[in-house]
């Protein structure tokens, strides 16, 4: 804001541009993909909302990934980053905005991440571990760069504003949920089949019903085997959590990611989620 006039609010939801400081940026952890992107988050305190800010003029000038950067990350931050970096492969590859070259991106990002992330958390020195994801993480970052994300951001940004909740972590709690409402939107489910057979879930052979379910149960696996919580487990107030779903519908719209979504989302969609979120 030492070049642009008002409030950063004021520039929530439009294309910032600028004669900015040249951005350098070396990633510590696998899984926002910043290095790669042209947008930022941040909270307004004011409003208890997560904003996204985007513009070309915000893309690094320069990203230096290096791996044994990441080798000190915790646990929870390395499950929580990658299961990010996950969400992004796996939202941009059904997006509306998908595109082949992506495409090529997406998949093998979510091939490496679901082989590699639960051998990350398990040992933090596992160097071909955090290497691949390092890489995978910068690819994510490129396809949401380029084909946006989906349902599962929308709703995950009001979660971590009202409640301060990781971002990765959940993206982690909605990303099945979010998914399998998704699942019937156009071309979803050959989408989902498609991953299916990358992470060797499913054969050629299967239907693509049969195979866009198995990918939902293979994402149920991990992040069990990654020990994602529920909100109750969180430790979330669960009556303030009811209390808070109306606003968090709305400003989960507001954010325009889940336009990108292959179905129709509504605020009722959103709601409900939430609840079976909730009762989980």
């Amino acid at each position: 804001m030492t070049v642009l006039p008002g409030k950063l609010s004021d520039y929530a939801g439009k294309e910032m541009s600028g004669d900015f400081a040249p951005l350098v940026l070396i990633p510590t952890t696998a899984g926002t993909g910043s290095e790669a992107t042209k947008f930022f988050v941040y909270t307004d305190t004011a409003t208890d909302a997560k904003l996204l800010m985007k513009g070309d003029a915000l893309l690094p000038k320069l990203a230096v990934i290096d791996w044994t950067y990441t080798i000190s990350s915790p646990v929870s931050i390395t499950v929580a980053t990658g299961m990010d970096a996950l969400t992004h492969a796996v939202e941009a590859y059904t997006s509306k905005k998908s595109n082949p070259v992506t495409d090529i991106y997406c998949l093998d990002a979510i091939k490496q991440i679901f082989k590699y992330l639960p051998l990350a958390a398990k040992d933090g020195n596992d160097k071909t571990a955090r290497e691949q994801m390092a890489l995978a993480a910068y690819e994510a970052g490129v396809c949401i760069n380029n084909s946006s994300v989906t349902l599962v951001h929308g709703m995950s940004r009001p979660i971590g504003a009202l409640f301060h909740v990781p971002h990765g972590i959940s993206n982690a709690m909605l990303i099945t949920e979010c998914l399998r409402f998704a699942l019937d939107g156009e071309g979803a489910e050959e989408r989902f089949a498609k991953i299916a057979e990358e992470i060797g879930e499913a054969e050629k052979t299967d239907s693509p019903s049969c195979a866009s379910k198995k990918f939902l149960g293979a994402l149920e696996r991990l992040t069990k085997t990654l020990e994602v919580p529920s909100l109750r487990e969180y430790g979330i107030d669960l009556e303030k959590f009811a209390v808070s779903e109306e606003k968090m519908a709305s400003d989960a719209l507001a954010s325009g990611s889940p336009a990108n979504t292959r179905k129709a989302v509504i605020k009722e969609d959103i709601i409900a989620i939430y609840d079976r979120l909730r009762l989980a």
